[in-house]
Formats: C-alpha cells, structure tokens, sequence
C-alpha cells in the first residue's frame, strides 16, 4: 500500500470521491389536492433533513430517457420533468449529498437504470451500463396518470413538513460542518443553534441579507470541506475490482465492518469522523482473471462474512459461521483523517496466501468445511476463494 496521507485540522485539503454503504428509505407519494398550485410538470420534493441529489428517468418512444442531477435542499421542490407528462410508468432515486456523515442513503426501488454518478447527465438507458462507464442504480417505479401536474416527495422514518425539513436540515448541516449542538431530550437548544448560525455566518463572510438558501448552500460546501480531511478513505489503484473492509476497536471490544466494492479508480469514505484512535485494521481482496490476489502484508485475524457485516468482536469467528480474515493495521496517531491506496504491488500472486492466514485456517479446517455445508458461503459472497457479488 502506498504511505497513508493524512489530514490535520490545519492541513490541507485533498478532494476524494467517496461512496457509502447504502441505506434505503421510503418515499412519500403525493398527488391532486397536495399538488402545489404553480407546478407545471413532474414536481419532486424533498421533505428530509438533508441535502439531496435526484436522478428521473421517463419513456421516450422505445427507449428510456434517464437524467440527472438535481439538487434539493432540505425542504425545497423543484420541477423534475416539465409539462406535458406521458402517463404511465416513470422513474425516480436519490441520494444524499457527500456533505452527509454517515454514508450515502439512498432512494430507490426495484428497477436498475444507469447513471453517470460524478456528474450531470442525459443518456437513454444502455443495455449495459459498464460498457458506457455508467453505473447501475435501483429506481423506484411512479405510475403517472396525469399530462399536467403530479407530485412526488422524498420522506424520511420519522415524517417531516416541508417547512419542519428545512428546519431540520439547518440543524444536520451544522453538525456536519462541525458545530456542537450538543442535543437533550427534547432536541437542539434553539439559543445553540443561533449562536452557532451567527458564527457560521460570520466565519463563511455571508452578506447580512443573505438568504436561508444561501446560508444551507455555505453549511454543504462546509461540511463537504471538512468530511475530506476527516475519517478513513479506501481508494482503490489497481486495475481490477476490489472487495475492501475495515476493523476498530470500539469500546472494550472490537468491531469489523464490510464490504466496500470499489472499481478501479475508486474510493469510499469507511469512517467519516474524527480519527481518535492510534490504529485503525484494513482489508482487501483483489478480484483478477486468475482469481482473488490477497494483501502481502498480512495483519491481525478479525471476523468477515461472505454478506455485508459488521460484526462485534473477533474470536471464535468460524464457531459463530463467519470466516476469518487478516487486516493491515495503519497508524493513525495524531491525525485526523487517512487515505489509503491500494496498488496492485501491494498484493500476493493469485492463489497465494499469507502465511498467518493459512495456519489459522489450518487450525479452523473442521469448522470451515461445516459451516460451507451448511449455506454460509453463498456463491457470489466476497470470501477469500470467491470475490464476487455486490
């Protein structure tokens, strides 16, 4: 692995394009009498507490006509698709803006449509997304039976009005540019959260008169800022695609999380706070045509599974039908945040595997044959002999 660039909290900034795991969340779908009078088309609206990113795809004779991005504030609506509209069935996700902690959340259904995720766009839906260096989404079908207006809203668990969403929004955007709202019981003290708006504003150098719009659009660019100089970024710089996790301690225990798939050229942001601690445990597994390549380096055993995890502690893995994989520690003393590279000379030829793993799997082979048979490896699951699925 290349030597981890770090980031104080006077350094400087770097830009990383990171992707999170995905949270999915349900939509509220609202037409006739909630219609905003001067909506003339396909009015989205967004009645979270973050900053959204939208993408709409709609029939257009054989073909499916996807675009994307636009752009809604906490508590914003805005016309998708102008009018007339052709009934029938459109398309609609979203996600969250980098600016979030967290992670991405995303919006979505059933149907899987290209995007293009680093920028606007306009295509007609490929057969195959790779093959025009798109990526492929999941999008919520919405039946539209009117040519002049219909509504749809974006909603979180915990439902919002437009007006309680911006509100909301404010309030989120803050902590994520790194103000201390320091919530009770019953919320944020709205005398904090004035303050903290006062000298937000102050620090930004906004006009007095400027906007609410004006004020969340400085919040995002902040917080957006201030998630690329913290947390631990995986970037993968290999030519092929890779399977990555990561490993903490967490508490009195320790913690395992993955997996992060990452193209070539790709990056993911694992931790998007403020690294507190000495030592932080990465993994990855790169997939080639002569099969999985491991890391040379080696590390400390901690627990995986061929699905998405996130597993507390790292002893007795194969007792408790996970497997057990080695993680590379990386120093993180006195930095606030790290970005790993992934080479392709960082990694072992294929099939070959480090020497700790193997005798650790050597001591597990009776509990490693037992669980396979009994279906904890599916096919496409990210072990060490299979890499694959999504």
């Amino acid at each position: 692995m290349a030597p981890a660039r770090s980031f104080h909290k006077a350094g400087v900034f770097a830009i990383i394009v990171c992707a999170a795991f995905a949270a999915l969340a349900a939509f509220a779908n609202h037409a006739g009498a909630q219609q905003q009078r001067q909506a003339n088309g396909w009015q989205i609206c967004n009645e979270t507490s973050f900053v959204l990113e939208a993408a709409t795809a709609r029939p257009d004779g054989r073909a499916i006509l996807v675009q994307g991005w636009t752009r809604l504030r906490p508590g914003e609506c805005r016309i998708a698709v102008g009018a007339p509209l052709a009934r029938g069935t459109h398309y609609l996700y979203a996600r969250t803006s980098a600016a979030h902690r967290g992670g991405r959340r995303q919006w979505g259904g059933e149907a899987r449509l290209c995007v293009d995720p680093s920028s606007s766009f306009t295509i007609e839906n490929p057969p195959r997304c790779s093959a025009m260096g798109l990526e492929e989404r999941r999008f919520r079908r919405v039946q539209i039976n009117k040519r002049d207006t219909w509504r749809t809203a974006f909603a979180e668990a915990t439902p919002y009005t437009i007006s309680r969403a911006r509100q909301a929004g404010l309030q989120r955007l803050l902590v994520d540019a790194g103000y201390d709202l320091r919530e009770g019981r019953r919320g944020a003290d709205p005398r904090r959260i004035a303050q903290s708006i006062a000298q937000f504003r102050q620090t930004a150098r906004l006009a007095p008169n400027a906007s609410e719009s004006q004020l969340i659009d400085a919040l995002e660019t902040a917080a957006r800022r201030r998630s690329q100089q913290v947390g631990l970024t995986l970037c993968n710089r290999a030519r092929g695609r890779m399977w990555t996790a990561v490993a903490r301690r967490r508490g009195e225990g320790w913690e395992s999380r993955g997996w992060w798939p990452l193209n070539p050229g790709g990056c993911v942001r694992t931790i998007d706070e403020v690294l507190m601690q000495e030592v932080y445990y990465v993994h990855a597994t790169l997939e080639t045509p002569d099969g999985p390549r491991m890391l040379a380096a080696g590390g400390e055993p901690f627990c995986t599974s061929g699905a998405r995890f996130a597993i507390v502690d790292r002893v007795a893995c194969e007792e408790r039908y996970y497997d057990t994989q080695l993680f590379t520690p990386i120093s993180a003393r006195n930095r606030d945040g790290l970005v790993v590279d992934f080479e392709e000379r960082d990694f072992l030829p294929a099939g070959e595997v480090p020497p700790a793993l193997r005798a650790l799997q050597d001591a597990a082979a009776p509990q490693t044959q037992e669980t396979a048979r009994r279906g904890f490896a599916p096919e496409t699951a990210p072990t060490q002999d299979r890499p694959g699925g999504s």
